[in-house]
C-alpha cells in the first residue's frame, strides 16, 4: 500500500486518539472548555455523554490502526467509513466544524486507500 495512503490512515487514527483525550480526560478542563466552547456547568453537566463519545472515537482508532497492522484493506475501509459517517452526522447535529476536523481527513484517506493499487489482503 503505498505510503500516502497509510499515513493518511494513521493521521485520522491519531486524530481520533486526540478527540478520545479531549472527550475523555480534558473535557472539563480549560482545553476542552475552549475547544467546545463551554461553561463548567455545561462541561459538568455532559461529561459522562462525552466520555462514552470519547470512548467510540478510540474504537475507532483502535479498527484503523488495526487494520493497518493486519494489512486488511477492507477493515481499513470500513472504519474510515464509520469516521465519515459520524463525522457528517456530527457535522449536522453538533457543530459544523466536525465536518473539517473528522469527515473531510477520512474521506482523504479513504480515497486514497481506495486508489492504491497494492491489494493488501
Amino acid at each position: 500500500m503505498p505510503i500516502a495512503a497509510v499515513l493518511a490512515v494513521i493521521l485520522v487514527a491519531a486524530l481520533h486518539l486526540g478527540f478520545l483525550a479531549l472527550e475523555m480526560f480534558f473535557w472539563q478542563a480549560p482545553l476542552g472548555l475552549r475547544i467546545f466552547s463551554m461553561t463548567p456547568e455545561q462541561a459538568a453537566a455532559s461529561a459522562v455523554l462525552a466520555a462514552n463519545q470519547g470512548l467510540y472515537n478510540g474504537f475507532l482508532a483502535a479498527g484503523l490502526l488495526w487494520g493497518l497492522v493486519v494489512r486488511k484493506r477492507d477493515v481499513q475501509v470500513f472504519f474510515l467509513l464509520c469516521v465519515i459517517v459520524a463525522g457528517l452526522f456530527g457535522g449536522y447535529t453538533a457543530k459544523p466544524t466536525i465536518y473539517l476536523t473528522q469527515a473531510l481527513p477520512g474521506a482523504i484517506a479513504l480515497l486514497l486507500v481506495l486508489a492504491s493499487r497494492s491489494r493488501v489482503r
